[in-house]
């Protein structure tokens, strides 16, 4: 029987050090159950497959094997050489509906995705990112605009009552047409 050199991950490696303190007598299985977050069932279990197999027991039995869903190789490269030939220009979603419909090929919008990215096909139109905000350019002359707000504030602290200050500034410049306080925002403040 050839054996295999299994590498353990770091999970795997502490198991098999608190497996090998049970082994010596320095904890229970209570104890181990406690510093693995297992049940004392389950480790009893783990602990008689590493005494039969030694730390090869303690890796997955998976390790190393392909998944059984996944898409074979044929296939992949069978939606690769369409999407290179006859569905030239197609986006990931038409391609994937092409390749059920006339070529009986049935998989997922992501799987579909996935296979022609690792193929390094890029989409054949990548959308232009969107501007979130553009700031909006200053008129080019003094006075084309002003643009005036209302602060309501205490201006004078505990010296008199709340104010609204109406400032006018000049977009071409930035500087301060006018200013004038008034006891509350209205249109004749504007």
């Amino acid at each position: 029987m050839k054996e295999e050199t299994i590498t353990l991950n770091t999970q795997e490696q502490k198991r098999a050090m608190v497996l090998n303190r049970i082994q010596a007598g320095q904890l229970s299985v209570a104890q181990a159950a406690g510093v693995l977050d297992l049940s004392a069932r389950h480790v009893r279990r783990i602990l008689a497959a590493y005494e039969k197999e030694g730390p090869s027991a303690l890796a997955h039995g998976n390790r190393g094997r392909k998944p059984a869903h996944r898409i074979s190789e044929p296939v992949r490269a069978q939606v690769v050489d369409l999407a290179q030939t006859k569905y030239q220009g197609c986006n990931q979603q038409h391609l994937r509906d092409l390749l059920q419909e006339r070529e009986g090929i049935t998989l997922s919008r992501s799987s579909v995705r996935r296979i022609v990215e690792q193929a390094g096909l890029a989409a054949p139109r990548l959308h232009k990112r969107r501007v979130h905000r553009r700031r909006r350019e200053r008129y080019q002359q003094e006075g084309m605009l002003l643009q005036i707000d209302g602060s309501r504030h205490a201006w004078l602290q505990e010296r008199g009552p709340w104010l609204t200050r109406f400032t006018a500034i000049d977009d071409a410049t930035g500087k301060l047409a006018a200013a004038v306080f008034r006891e509350q925002e209205d249109a004749a403040g504007y």
